[in-house]
């Protein structure tokens, strides 16, 4: 991808780039904890955000988007969202940076990934990552990245409409090979654990649908646990978050009143007390422990928070009763995307022929296999694609 992105690069705006990458990130436990003040279990995935970029003498923004074959020109004095979208989340980037005080100079930039759109891997959240540490590096911002992640995050909430929590930045930040991140969304504490499937392998079930009710139904869900914390801190007042819930208050003060932002409220406590035990499991090397909390996990989403959709519950369920996988789940903010998938390394080919074989005939649709390891975080692009 190197050698690529800098040809395009070159043929575009000329001159040699710097060339950044930004890590997809899976979630193996932790799904709608984040923005609850809860625990979440990603890791960084070897599928990136690419960026080669170059500064300007002037106050010009040029941006490509080579996936889009779209091209996009501002000004540093006009940064605003945009009628197209993909800028946006370049564009957002700057802007929190201008108002967080740092100087930004003209620049050009062009982008490239091998993310699949839409499938619930984070492309996003790698595109600001990957352009608030390549503008760090260009104009000597001195972020941290501790610093860079909650103004990616911001640049989401304001430039693409979408009120995420911190999980998909901070991972693709902060990745490490061949580990998950034990995140504590309230506190920013985080441990490396160590993710040892001998014998198994990570394997993405594309379902190439993403339903138009993700981004809408995202914030309503985030509405409905807010909706939940209000009843029961007319209790306990010292509740901040559904991280401070027990499912004893719920069952006291949130069941009795309305029973859909029970049901939503208690996924998410419930989902925290597993990333805390899949912790331990992978510590243990025990995939097949985890494995039954995945299938736990995507029992909630379905039915408890209610993200997820027929093509996705169909990949799941196939999995259910083959003794070859651990565990299976939804993967992502929902309503289309990916499940993850641990399967035994002798089954894989068998049972993704089979799947998609199926998967067509179920639904119509071709569904895409994709096998990932766990890789480092944001950083430049040191080897040649």
């Amino acid at each position: 991808m190197r050698g690529k992105i800098t040809a395009d690069f070159i043929a575009r705006f000329g001159g040699q780039p710097l060339i950044f990458r930004s890590p997809g990130r899976i979630n193996i436990l932790g799904e709608h904890t984040d923005y609850n003040d809860g625990f979440v279990l990603p890791a960084a995935i070897d599928k990136c955000i690419y960026v080669a970029i170059s500064k300007r003498a002037d106050g010009k923004v040029n941006l490509y988007a080579t996936d889009f074959n779209e091209g996009f020109t501002t000004d540093t004095g006009n940064i605003r969202p945009a009628s197209l979208q993909w800028p946006n989340y370049i564009l957002g980037v700057v802007d929190q940076l201008q108002k967080h005080g740092h100087t930004i100079g003209g620049f050009n930039l062009l982008i490239d990934g091998d993310i699949p759109i839409g499938a619930g891997l984070s492309s996003s959240a790698a595109v600001e990552c990957v352009v608030i540490y390549a503008l760090n590096e260009i104009f000597a911002l001195g972020l941290s990245r501790m610093q860079m992640a909650p103004l990616a995050q911001k640049a989401e909430h304001v430039f693409a409409g979408v009120n995420c929590g911190i999980m998909d930045q901070f991972a693709s930040l902060f990745g490490k090979k061949d580990h998950a991140i034990k995140l504590d969304c309230r506190s920013m504490e985080y441990e490396y654990v160590p993710v040892k499937h001998e014998g198994y392998k990570i394997i993405l079930f594309n379902s190439n649908v993403k339903h138009n009710l993700a981004s809408s139904e995202y914030n309503t869900r985030r509405s409905q646990c807010e909706s939940g914390i209000a009843m029961i801190k007319q209790f306990h007042p010292s509740v901040k978050k559904l991280r401070d819930v027990t499912m004893n208050m719920l069952h006291d003060h949130v069941e009795p009143v309305d029973g859909l932002i029970y049901k939503r409220c208690r996924y998410v406590v419930e989902e925290n007390e597993r990333v805390l035990g899949a912790c331990e499991d992978l510590k243990k090397g025990d995939i097949k422990a985890l494995g039954s909390k995945m299938y736990e996990t995507h029992r909630g989403l379905r039915f408890d928070y209610e993200v997820s959709c027929k093509e996705i519950d169909f990949l799941v369920d196939y999995t259910r009763s083959n003794e070859d996988v651990a565990g299976a789940r939804m993967v992502g903010g929902g309503f289309g995307g990916c499940t993850i998938n641990f399967i035994k390394d002798h089954a894989v080919e068998k049972l993704t022929a089979g799947i998609s074989r199926d998967y067509k005939k179920e639904t119509g649709l071709r569904l895409t296999a994709y096998e990932v390891s766990l890789e480092d975080g944001t950083g430049p692009c040191m080897t040649v694609l």
